[in-house]
């Protein structure tokens, strides 16, 4: 007995989709894959269309959009207009703006590569030969919620997948006992979920979502354990659950919500040992989890040096909840503390990396969805302290991974308004990622709705220029 949807599905399909199988297959690598049992695991490792330099990305998502002119971008001509109009003008932004207003912050230059790097930045400035700046970033809108998606997920309107879910999904797991993709943040970032969906993906390659304001591992990683079976029970109890599962989705053919099910259930089982033993930071030695430090920044980034170690594929930590980093006023007061979150767990991360031979295969990222602006805003037309958003041009960088370290590439204008020299898209920025990990972005795609999508859409270029 077919429902009416079955049957306008089966229809709408018929013998097209024996054309579709073979289009999928000459999509790119990874269409023979989609064809395969749906027994085999989806996070099984899969090889990239050439070697790529790194196996795994840790991204350190700086929410809210942190000022390049206080951090990485140095523009000391601020200074020489403070509280006068930029001679260039004000580009337009979410919020008016007024006159420069001058870092509070002293730079220096850093290592042998004499990056400049804010003081607030100290720690992680002793890395500044391993750094990768792009300078000369820009987004499309001074908005959160679509800078954020695009950011994330290569597009800051439309339902699409996450850079996580893409990279889950072309490369599987090194780790079948873990997720492929993990998010953790103190609460939820502005367009919360979206950030790392999986869309049309199969949905086994959405990103895990971690709340790690809680401590203690058995409430970080919720309904992992049943305590009151055993677990050889479980086994059982799954082995009828997925017996009934398929014998449901053999009359609804290709149901991905339900394929995504019951691979979660099969994922939630495998993961009761490996997941408490991956998040227990406990199990550091001392010293290690004091170089780190013992804020909330700090363990996400200890944890996740501790999944890349097992094999994760891409693990993204997010700052706080919702837009730490927004700061329209106090920026000196805001953008200190929160440097000081960041500045010592950063600097341990990709010193720990080093000491543990990851770093060479470890692609680390950091920025945020845009930057600020070198004018002050105005609050009811007068001066309030702070930055207003600016897509116009900010700094993200990398580290690790077949990057160029000691490396600044592209420059904004004198104030550091607008990217003028070797502006880099978002889709770029993403292009180059996937290159990395050993991907052409036009080839890593998934066919949806008559067409094939990728990340960067129709658009991105490699900056072959950082590669190492």
């Amino acid at each position: 007995m077919l429902s009416r949807r079955e049957m306008l599905c089966r229809m709408g399909t018929g013998l097209g989709i024996l054309g579709l199988v073979e289009a999928l297959n000459r999509a790119g690598h990874l269409g023979a894959a989609e064809t395969a049992s749906r027994s085999a695991n989806p996070l099984s490792a899969k090889p990239p269309h050439f070697a790529g330099k790194a196996k795994r990305v840790i991204h350190i998502y700086l929410n809210g959009g942190p000022s390049q002119v206080d951090t990485f971008d140095p523009k000391p001509l601020l200074k020489t207009y403070e509280g006068r109009p930029l001679p260039s003008g004000n580009l337009t932004t979410e919020r008016r703006t007024g006159a420069a207003l001058p870092s509070p912050f002293r730079f220096r230059k850093c290592g042998e590569s004499g990056i400049e790097v804010s003081e607030i930045f100290e720690k992680t400035a002793t890395h500044a030969d391993d750094l990768c700046l792009i300078r000369s970033m820009q987004a499309n809108t001074p908005n959160h919620e679509q800078s954020m998606r695009l950011m994330n997920c290569g597009d800051e309107r439309l339902s699409r997948p996450s850079m996580g879910a893409w990279i889950t999904y072309g490369m599987g797991t090194e780790n079948e006992n873990l997720p492929g993709f993990i998010a953790m943040c103190p609460g939820l970032p502005v367009a919360d979920v979206s950030n790392w969906r999986s869309s049309f993906l199969p949905g086994i390659y959405q990103g895990t979502y971690l709340d790690t304001r809680k401590t203690e591992v058995e409430k970080l990683l919720e309904n992992i354990k049943n305590p009151a079976v055993t677990r050889a029970d479980q086994r059982r109890q799954l082995e009828l659950l997925l017996e009934l599962n398929r014998r449901h989705q053999e009359r609804r053919e290709e149901d991905a919500a339900l394929e995504a099910r019951i691979q979660s259930f099969e994922l939630a089982y495998r993961m009761q040992m490996a997941a408490s033993d991956a998040f227990d930071i406990s199990q550091e030695p001392q010293h290690v989890r004091e170089m780190y430090g013992d804020w909330i920044q700090a363990r996400q980034l200890l944890i996740a040096r501790r999944l890349v170690e097992r094999g994760v594929r891409f693990v993204q930590c997010f700052h706080g909840d919702v837009q730490p980093w927004d700061s329209h006023e106090k920026l000196e007061e805001n953008h200190r503390k929160l440097a000081r979150e960041s500045d010592q767990p950063i600097a341990a991360l990709l010193a720990d990396l080093k000491q543990r031979g990851l770093f060479e295969e470890t692609l680390v990222v950091c920025g945020g969805e845009f930057g600020r602006t070198p004018a002050v805003e105005l609050v009811n037309g007068k001066p309030g302290g702070g930055r207003d958003h600016n897509h116009w041009g900010f700094t993200v960088w990398l580290a690790g991974g077949g990057v160029k370290g000691g490396c600044v590439y592209g420059a904004t204008d004198d104030f550091g308004y607008r990217a003028v020299e070797n502006t880099v898209h978002v889709h770029d920025l993403h292009a180059t990622i996937l290159h990395l990990l050993g991907f052409d972005h036009t080839r890593l795609t998934y066919r949806y709705a008559g067409r094939d999508f990728r990340l960067t859409d129709v658009h991105g270029n490699v900056i072959k220029e950082i590669l190492a």
